[in-house]
């Protein structure tokens, strides 16, 4: 008799854990839904808004990526931002981010030998990411490098989809 008693015990064990594991999936899939059900400002806002905060989120950008940079080898000596966002929406969170192009300068940190070249090169391309969070714009410094908005875009088509763009006047 114990040892289907036990058999019971762990059944009754296993449906259990089995239950939470369905009921953590279930709760999750609810949190997603109601982040993506949550009202969003209009585009004009949201533009506005972070057209308001701007310069401290590049100023905060730098700080943070030049901090998490190659630090041993490469140290930021500049970031530039290009004037175009191209605003995107993720499609499973709903998450929606600015897309702007930048171009950071770098300095080796270490004597190259005579006769050699820095391969790597002292500028590179690349996409800076801002987030918006709830009705802040934030940033983590992350950078998409080697990629222009456009590219990331594209590269990221299934996850992104464009929700607005604006372009600098040109003169």
């Amino acid at each position: 008799m114990s040892s289907a008693w036990s058999l019971v015990v762990w059944s009754l064990v296993v449906l259990a854990v089995a239950g939470l594991a369905v009921a953590a999936a279930l709760v999750g899939r609810l949190k997603r839904l109601r982040r993506n059900a949550l009202p969003r400002p209009p585009l004009a806002i949201i533009k506005r808004r972070f057209h308001a905060q701007r310069e401290r989120l590049e100023a905060k950008f730098v700080q943070l990526a030049a901090h998490s940079a190659d630090a041993e080898t490469r140290r930021w000596a500049g970031c530039s931002f290009a004037d175009d966002v191209a605003y995107v929406r993720n499609r499973t969170t709903g998450e929606v981010s600015a897309f702007v192009a930048m171009t950071v300068a770098t300095e080796a940190l270490h004597r190259l030998p005579p006769g050699t070249t820095d391969l790597v090169g002292n500028l590179q391309a690349g996409t800076a990411v801002f987030r918006l969070d709830h009705d802040a714009w934030v940033t983590d410094g992350r950078a998409i490098l080697n990629l222009s908005p456009n590219e990331a875009i594209h590269y990221y088509r299934d996850d992104l989809e464009i929700v607005g763009e604006e372009l600098a006047q040109r003169q």
